[in-house]
This record gives C-alpha cells, structure tokens and sequence, in this order.
C-alpha cells in the first residue's frame, strides 16, 4: 500500500463549520446516555471525552458522537446535518427521565486546532493538554479536547474564536483540511446521507475504542455484539486515494463504489472524501475481501480505480 504525503502547517486552526452539538442536561443524563449509545457514559471522567455511535434497534448507526462531559451535563459533537433527526428521535427516549435535549450548535464555535506546534502553543498558554487519548482541558468558558496525534477540538462560546484561540496566532484553514486529518486517522463520521447504513464494525468503531461489549443494553446492542462474536462482519472501512486524474468527479459521503466484475451493481460505499495534493482521499466501506486482495473498484466505469492506502490501526 501507498501513502500519500502531504506538508502540514505548523499551527492551523480550521472552524469546524460542518459539526454541530447537542447539550444533554438533567439529574438522569449520564444514565440516559449510557443506555443508548455504544460506549461507556456510566464511568466516563470528567477529563475525558469518549467516541460513540447511537444505533437503530437494527445496530444500524444513526450518528457517530464525540461524548464530552460538559459543566451540566454532556455536549454531544456530530455532523451539523443530523442535528434536526437526532433531536427529534432521542427525545422519544427520554419518556419520565429528567433529562433536556437541546440544539446548542448556535451557541458553541468549534475549531480544529492542528501541526507540530499547536499542543505547544496551547501550553505556551497555560493550556496544557496530557499525552492520553481523548483528555479534556477547560480554561474559562474554552473546553480543549485532545483528539489524537497533534490535533486538539477547541469548543468557545459563539461567535468564537474568543481571545484564546486569537492568542494563538494560528493560520486559518478551511475544515476540509481538518476532515482530510480525520480520513488519514480513519475516524468516520455519519452524516445524513450515510445515516442508517452501516453496523459500528463496518465503521472500524470498534477498533478506535467506539463500541464498549461489556457495557450492558442499547439500541441495537444484540445486533452489534451478534456481528462482533459470531464474525458476521463482511464489509469494512478502509482509507483510500483517487489519483490526481481522477480529481475532477464528484464524490460525496453515501456514493456508490464499483468493482471491475460487475460494473453496475454497487459493491461499496463512500463514507466521506477530502482533496489531497489534487487528488482525493477517502473512506469507504467495501467487501473485506475486496480491500485484502486489492480489487479494482472505481466510483464509475471510466474513473481510476482506488488506491488503497493504511490505516493507523488494525482491523
């Protein structure tokens, strides 16, 4: 396998326009949450933030989530386009707990901080974020979350970036830069046109510490645990590179993937893409078998065929 390089600024910030979050309050939040995603809220610490997925009683996702303990509450990070249908389904749940669900993507910037001097310079001022995955920090009214590598998410009041992020002195770049760090980390993410689609191991959640098998019940737990222990998952997310001759197709999260044997029935799934050097990198989910043996699979007849490159983990 292939890897692309690609030069990254020493210090960039990008406005993770694309995200959105939910605000959970209330005396029974931790517990509600706990019972409907696939990850552990009962035990979750309040420095640490958690990757999850909220199913469908099929073990289909509805969203991918970043979990993080909030002041009165938990923010929940997500795609902004999933935001009205998550609302609006995750209340159902709430019946007599004493929990309040609310859109506070309007009140909340986010910004993706990222390159070799950003942990540095967050502890230049006095933002000091610990080698551990997903660590939270707060300073003031800032919540920086430490997200892998030399990435860190940085949630301010809105408008945003407040005098932290100024302080900085960060280059601005577009949150495609920061989608295009995510793809390269193989950390997916439901948007509305993938919604419904995929069980969490056809996403790798379980290899990126997403999906808890010991936690007990939620949506879609039978299906999950089915699929993990009895092997019944065929497809898998894999990181690939559609080559600079190939740049100028449209490709777009839920597009179909095809393989040379049969040219019009699809065989995979664009999971999200991002531009690279002129080219494309992506996520898919395709046939296990198909990324083992390297077959040919293209997002049309006439388009290249994909280039496969590694993920940071195993599957």
């Amino acid at each position: 396998m292939n890897k692309q390089a690609e030069p990254i600024e020493a210090l960039a910030v990008a406005p993770l326009r694309r995200d959105g979050m939910l605000q959970i309050t209330g005396d029974d939040a931790r517990g509600f949450l706990h019972g409907q995603l696939t990850n552990d809220v009962e035990h979750l610490a309040s420095d640490r933030a958690r990757l999850a997925g909220w199913c469908t009683p099929k073990g289909r996702l509805l969203a991918t989530l970043l979990v993080v303990p909030a002041e009165r509450g938990f923010f929940l990070l997500l795609a902004r386009d999933l935001i009205p249908s998550v609302v609006k389904r995750l209340r159902m749940f709430v019946l007599r707990a004493k929990v309040t669900i609310e859109d506070a993507s309007d009140q909340w910037a986010q910004f993706g901080l990222f390159g070799a001097a950003a942990l540095p310079a967050l502890a230049a001022l006095g933002v000091e974020i610990p080698d551990a995955p997903d660590a939270v920090v707060r300073r003031g009214d800032a919540v920086v979350v430490r997200v892998g590598g030399d990435r860190a998410r940085m949630l301010v009041p809105a408008p945003g970036p407040g005098a932290l992020i100024a302080r900085l002195g960060a280059t601005e770049v577009d949150d495609s830069r920061w989608q295009l760090e995510d793809i390269r980390m193989g950390l997916p993410q439901v948007v509305a046109a993938t919604q419904d689609l995929f069980v969490p191991q056809m996403l790798n959640l379980e290899a990126i510490a997403g999906v808890d098998f010991k936690k007990g019940c939620y949506p879609g737990q039978e299906v999950v645990a089915r699929a993990q222990f009895r092997g019944q998952v065929k497809r898998r997310m894999v990181h690939a590179r559609i080559p600079a001759a190939g740049a100028d197709v449209a490709l777009a999260p839920g597009q179909d993937l095809f393989g040379d044997d049969q040219p019009t029935q699809p065989i995979g799934t664009i999971v999200s893409v991002a531009l690279a050097n002129g080219a494309r990198e992506l996520l898919a989910v395709i046939p296990a078998a198909a990324a083992e043996q390297q077959l040919s699979i293209r997002t049309a007849a006439d388009a290249p065929a994909l280039e496969f490159l590694t993920l940071p983990y195993a599957v």
